[in-house]
């Protein structure tokens, strides 16, 4: 049996207890600093602050910081760990072992001090220098083990969290893009030359104005996307997207604030040169704000713009009587907003050229009616041949001072129908059409010709229009028919009763929509006749 000498029992033993010593204090001592460079290391802390391991925003691209999760997570895991890893062994190179472990083989003291005497000296170099070795390289092992463990944990959590964002982003367009269609919502460019769909507006930055083209969850964030400038954007109308500036993709005008969350009714005014759609759309829109000052509904310009497009048109009408006829080529819609309760729409309404029905290439250039929701058909019936022809001579003179079209309304339909087939995708059977014979204050002074009673659609059979009203009612899912005087509801001194009975027909293609007021349900009430000497 060995037996050992005193000395290598208190070498041994020395060592072993400075091994554990050095261990104890070594393990937990790299842990701390390791897990504190791994959480120093996760890189920027304010948002928007530029890192140089992200590559910038290439110009021309969307003027957005990447978002968080999507590039700069994955990046600041792996600096964090690898320079915590780092940091472990490099203080285990030094102070431990470039200076500790060193003065110690030296038989110096840990802080390099000499040794008194020659004993100390050899405690340092043979009793203590190799525990202190073998203990500070098990602990830099045992901590790097399990500080590679933590790491491998969290990044686990890293990739929960990035699956996460990565999962809500196709979530949260899918409901958006559901409620967008449970509701109809459907943008369309307003702006002549465009009427193109707008799946996506671009947006404006509310700090520096640059332009977002693709302000939705993806790449650049869920919740926010953090512009160049610092400002953090919405990226869904739950959180406020729908405030910025909106703008169409194609042509860069700015679309009504109301964009993207009120669906849309597009109600063009069809009718031949001086028919009387400028007037007529005059009143519609008075009518509007009549039947929303007895509170039955609300009525708001979209933008200033349509609210100075009608305040025009409103002086010219009290200044002359009369509306000019529409010029310029394609229209630009007149956009309102109405509401009841709850239930809000956003209402285009085009008054293009008379021209534009004229032949059916110019019908085939109004892109507009590709997105129609129903047809106001503006009927001069002083314009058709068969009608004037059963004048007599007081009321021809009647007739001819009241403008007639240059154009009958069914030469008018039939340029129409015969185009909109194609616009429209073959929906023509889906769409409804309100037409409204104008000028009913001179039709009530004709003589000659029976006076429109409460079924407009019985008195055009009488006059001789009959084939027109069953070509509409062959043609289309429903139609209905009013007798106006625009002239009456509008100028000065109008006729709130006139002018309310103008806006029926729009309030009954935005019921077809679903929002229905009472306005249709009431009982109408025969005109109040005011009008002007022959």
């Amino acid at each position: 049996m060995t037996v050992l000498s005193p000395v290598t029992f208190l070498v041994v033993w020395t060592g072993i207890i400075a091994v554990g010593l050095c261990l104890g204090r070594v393990l937990w001592t790299f842990l701390w600093m390791g897990a504190r460079a791994v959480w120093r290391g996760l890189g920027p802390w304010q948002p928007g602050r530029t890192d140089q391991r992200v590559p910038l925003v290439a110009a021309g691209a969307e003027p957005a910081h990447l978002g968080y999760y999507w590039r700069q997570l994955w990046v600041d895991a792996w600096t964090a760990g690898r320079y915590g890893m780092q940091v472990v062994w490099t203080a285990f190179r030094d102070p431990w072992l470039h200076r500790i472990v060193r003065n110690l083989f030296r038989g110096r003291h840990p802080s390099g001090r000499r040794g008194r005497a020659p004993i100390n000296r050899f405690g340092y170099v043979v009793l203590v220098a190799p525990g202190t070795f073998v203990g500070a390289l098990l602990g830099a092992v045992l901590a790097t083990v399990l500080l590679a463990v933590s790491l491998l944990y969290f990044g686990l959590l890293v990739g929960l969290v990035w699956l996460g964002c990565a999962t809500a982003v196709p979530v949260l367009r899918a409901v958006e893009r559901g409620w967008a269609l449970t509701r109809g919502i459907r943008v369309k460019c307003p702006y002549p030359g465009c009427y193109r769909p707008v799946p996506l507006a671009v947006h404006r930055c509310s700090g520096c104005q640059k332009p977002h083209k693709s302000l939705r969850p993806g790449r650049h964030g869920v919740l926010g996307h953090g512009c160049v400038c610092g400002h953090r954007l919405p990226t869904t109308r739950l959180a406020g997207r729908g405030k910025l500036t909106a703008l169409c993709p194609h042509c860069d005008r700015v679309l009504p604030e109301t964009v993207g969350t009120t669906r849309v009714v597009h109600a063009p005014l069809v009718g031949g040169t001086s028919s009387g759609k400028t007037m007529l759309m005059a009143a519609m829109v008075e009518g509007l704000h009549a039947w929303a000052r007895h509170g039955d509904l609300s009525v708001e310009y979209a933008s200033a713009d349509d609210r100075r497009t009608f305040n025009d048109i409103n002086q010219e009408l009290n200044s002359t009587g009369w509306a000019h006829a529409t010029t310029g080529g394609q229209p630009r819609a007149l956009m309102l907003t109405v509401a009841r309760g709850r239930r809000r729409r956003l209402l285009y309404l085009y008054d293009p050229m008379g021209e534009s029905v004229s032949e059916a290439e110019r019908v085939r250039a109004q892109k507009y009616l590709e997105h129609t929701d129903g047809v106001v058909l503006v009927a001069d019936v002083l314009a058709d041949l068969k009608v004037r022809g059963r004048l007599g001579t007081e009321d021809a003179e009647r007739a001819g001072a009241a403008r007639p079209s240059t154009q009958g309304p069914w030469e008018t339909y039939q340029r129409l129908t015969g185009e909109l087939n194609a616009l429209t995708g073959r929906r023509r059977g889906r769409l409804s059409v309100a037409t409204v014979v104008t000028k009913r204050d001179v039709l009530d002074r004709l003589v000659t010709l029976p006076v429109p009673g409460a079924r407009v659609d019985t008195w055009l059979e009488e006059i001789g229009l009959g084939g027109l009203v069953r070509a509409i009612g062959h043609d289309f899912k429903d139609a209905r028919y009013w007798a106006v005087s625009a002239h009456a509801a509008t100028g000065t001194g109008p006729l709130e009763s006139e002018q309310r009975r103008a806006a029926e027909p729009v309030l009954w293609l935005l019921a077809a929509s679903g929002l229905k007021t009472p306005a249709l349900s009431a009982p109408r009430a025969e005109p109040e006749k005011r009008y002007s000497p022959a």
